[in-house]
């Protein structure tokens, strides 16, 4: 069996690249080494993926379903052995909607290309996140991304109201409902949503737009303790009254870290407070929103919820701040970081935090610990550095105490990031036994071969 001549049979040799060829792509923005695959398939439409799937599982070939490779689990790894297939060629946006204000889209469509797309409407599609330009809409399905925004727009399955999709056996089932209310029986396009490739492979999507917001307001805000960020988040969601579209925080540690050189990020207010914060308000009244914005901010800080502020006067001003914010390659200098994307309580929040740092010392020795996410959605990423050479030999300690004493905090292991290869290890502390089950379940009933994305998730 020649698995690169039998799928060139089926969708054309320029489609298919063999081993060789598989070998000189790069595995991703996160990844040092290159893919590797018995061959990389590249359909352009539903059909050819049908095909593609109809013949691995008549011949038993496991299959692993890429985007734009900017995963931090190890969700899209492939084998020797084993198909890619790579959305790269299905970058349709085959309508939008302005009247339904919905977008119909294949599932390699990055993106910053839809958000571009549907500026010319004055629409919006809301879910953002740094790798924007790379990340695709199918991939950010598969993993129900979050990113920026959910504290005013949700998760990537808030915004996806129809869907195809291809089975392990070639079926298509294609559910591409415009509507954002039907309740006609089980929603199907949930169980494909965050199941990073393991139940069938996203093709095409018809999301959900907004109305393109015409002001924004934002401020980067200094604080002197824990109690005060968590008011901060719940005065100013009441003060801008539905407006707030982004809480992200920031420990002193990386708040230094993105405004001091090597990093090309000035620090728009002073580096000697223990937390930041990054507020941003969209609305529609320029004269309005910017009163109501400077009202809040005065009243906090008139309150003594904040000691500190810059807030922006153009868009230039908000730009600088999201660099600041997205600049999370900066934990790269240095020493070689292990990334984790974790969900808790906001109460609960200081007390993990400072269990970390009384407790990383100790087990892992010298290292750097950074902190920072969406605190208004509950979510906080996590980078501990170490040094290269201690890398494989640290990696495991510190899961454990990253991972750990999330179980006490009712805490989830993955906030937006997904479970891959990486978090399979500890599903458990999130998930409970009679869920895990259910899940396996669901694997047996949609892929009884175990061919699509074998060994991640489960």
């Amino acid at each position: 069996m020649n698995v690169v001549e039998s799928l060139r049979a089926l969708i054309g040799e320029k489609a298919v690249l063999d081993a060789a060829d598989v070998a000189t792509r790069s595995a991703g923005v996160w990844r040092p080494d290159n893919l590797q695959a018995a061959a990389l398939a590249r359909p352009a439409n539903t059909d050819e993926v049908a095909q593609i799937m109809r013949w691995c599982h008549a011949n038993k070939v496991a299959v692993v379903t890429q985007g734009g490779l900017t995963g931090l689990v190890h969700g899209s790894d492939a084998a020797p052995e084993q198909v890619i297939v790579s959305m790269e060629r299905m970058r349709g946006i085959e309508e939008i909607n302005p009247q339904q204000r919905t977008a119909t889209v294949e599932a390699g469509v990055t993106l910053q290309a839809l958000q571009e797309a549907v500026e010319e409407h004055q629409l919006m599609f809301p879910l953002d996140l740094g790798a924007r330009g790379t990340a695709t809409l199918g991939g950010n399905a598969a993993t129900n991304a979050g990113g920026n925004r959910v504290i005013r727009y949700g998760m990537m399955r808030d915004m996806v109201l129809g869907m195809e999709a291809v089975l392990a056996d070639g079926t298509v089932v294609s559910s591409m409902n415009h509507l954002i209310k039907n309740n006609a029986g089980y929603d199907l396009k949930q169980l494909f949503m965050g199941s990073e490739g393991t139940l069938g492979i996203i093709t095409r999507l018809v999301l959900r737009l907004r109305e393109q917001p015409v002001t924004r307001n934002m401020a980067f805000v200094g604080l002197d303790n824990f109690d005060h960020l968590a008011s901060f988040l719940r005065h100013m969601d009441r003060a801008l009254g539905g407006t707030l579209s982004a809480f992200e925080v920031m420990w002193q540690d990386f708040y230094r870290l993105v405004t001091t050189p090597p990093a090309k990020g000035n620090p728009p207010i002073a580096q000697d407070y223990p937390y930041y914060a990054l507020v941003e308000s969209q609305g529609a009244d320029l004269e309005l929103d910017t009163l109501r914005f400077n009202n809040a901010m005065e009243s906090a800080y008139e309150s003594g919820l904040i000691v500190d502020a810059a807030i922006s006067q153009s868009e230039t001003d908000c730009h600088h701040f999201w660099e600041l914010r997205d600049d999370v390659e900066q934990v790269m200098h240095g020493g070689l970081p292990i990334i984790f994307d974790i969900s808790l309580p906001v109460e609960e929040m200081e007390k993990y935090s400072a269990g970390l740092q009384d407790n990383l010392p100790a087990a892992i020795g010298e290292h750097k610990l950074y902190i920072f996410g969406h605190l208004g959605d509950g979510n906080l990423h996590v980078a501990v550095q170490v040094k290269p050479e201690d890398y494989l030999r640290l990696r495991p300690i510190v899961e454990q105490q990253v991972y750990s004493p999330l179980a006490a905090f009712q805490g989830s292991v993955s906030a937006e990031h997904g479970i891959g290869l990486e978090k399979k290890p500890y599903l458990h502390i999130s998930r409970s036994e009679t869920e895990i089950a259910l899940m396996r379940n669901l694997k047996t009933a949609l892929d009884p071969q175990g061919i699509l994305n074998p060994g991640k998730i489960l």
